[in-house]
This record gives C-alpha cells, sequence and structure tokens, in this order.
C-alpha cells in the first residue's frame, strides 16, 4: 500500500492537470510508441513553440483528471502508451502538430481529444488538423469582404474612363454648363 505521502503526490498531479484540461480549449490523446528520441525531441519543441502543452502521466492519472475535468468519455483511450497534448491558446494547434508527427511515424497513433468542451474521435482530430491557420482564414475573410468593393471601384472606373473617351462630359459638368 503506497503511503500517504505518495497519494498526495498522486492526487495533486491528477488535481493540477483536472484544473489545466478544464480551463483548455482542446487536446489531442495520442499514443505514443514507436517514437524515437530524436522525433519526440522535435515534436515536444514545436508543441512548445506553439504554447500546446505535451505531458506523458499514468494512464490512471490522466483518465482520472479527465473525469474531474468533464472529459469522462476520453477514459477508454487511456491504455498502452498514452501521451495528452492540450493548449488554453489556439484549439488548432494540438492536431495540427500531433497529425504532422503521426503522418510521419506509423506507430504514432492519434487516440482522440476535444474541442470546446465537445469529446472527438480521431477522425475528428485530423479533419480538425486539416483546417487552415488563423492568419490564412482572417487574409480568406479578408479578401472575401474586400472582392465586392474591387468589382464597384472597377465598375465606376470603366464608367468614367468610358465617358471621357466619347469626347461626352461626365453628367456634373454638363448641368453646370446647361444653367
Amino acid at each position: 500500500m503506497p503511503s500517504a505521502k505518495i497519494l498526495e503526490q498522486k492526487k495533486a498531479i491528477v488535481e493540477e492537470l483536472s484544473e489545466k484540461l478544464k480551463s483548455a480549449v482542446s487536446a489531442v490523446v495520442v499514443s505514443y510508441k514507436g517514437i524515437n528520441t530524436e522525433d519526440d525531441t522535435k515534436l515536444r519543441a514545436a508543441l512548445r513553440k506553439a504554447n500546446v502543452e505535451y505531458k506523458v502521466y499514468k494512464n490512471s492519472a490522466m483518465a482520472r483528471a479527465c473525469e474531474l475535468a468533464g472529459y469522462a468519455d476520453l477514459k477508454p483511450l487511456f491504455e498502452g502508451m498514452s501521451a495528452i497534448a492540450y493548449t488554453s491558446d489556439d484549439a488548432v494547434a494540438p492536431a495540427k502538430i500531433i497529425k504532422e508527427y503521426a503522418d510521419k511515424i506509423e506507430t504514432y497513433t492519434i487516440k482522440g481529444g476535444f474541442i470546446d468542451g465537445e469529446v472527438i474521435d480521431s477522425a475528428k482530430v485530423e479533419a480538425l488538423a486539416s483546417i487552415p491557420a488563423k492568419p490564412v482564414l482572417v487574409c480568406k475573410i479578408m479578401g472575401s469582404m474586400m472582392s465586392p468593393l474591387y468589382g464597384l471601384a472597377y465598375a465606376l472606373q470603366a464608367v468614367i474612363d468610358k465617358s471621357s473617351e466619347g469626347g461626352e462630359q461626365a453628367p456634373a459638368e454638363a448641368a453646370a454648363e446647361q444653367a
């Protein structure tokens, strides 16, 4: 039987992880089997750069923390060699980075995760990873908003150019001469 001190340490770890998961906007659970040290170091560096925490805990601790955080549906995922990547910033970042490494390493697999309080399976995590980055989406929206304005400006310029080519006076100039 573990000592009271060890039990308190384990409870503290579960509580800390639970609080982090409660404040996270998304998380991805992976099986890290087969990843070598070099790839793991690169993965962790990429995740740190994107402000994503990536941790390996005991499966029982992760399952308990997920249950306390309100993600009890994730408990079946914590079998074998499991790790969790979570963030409270960019909801897509963990999925994108993890998928990149899962594509490179055959045995490194995505098990599932959550986004905005909803538990999702591995297929949805991979779909989430295919969403373009936030700056790209903002540029696309801005382009969509600007397109009609550019069209209007070009049409108005064409009318002005056409009226000045034919020697015709602009409507405002014609009205001024008649007065």
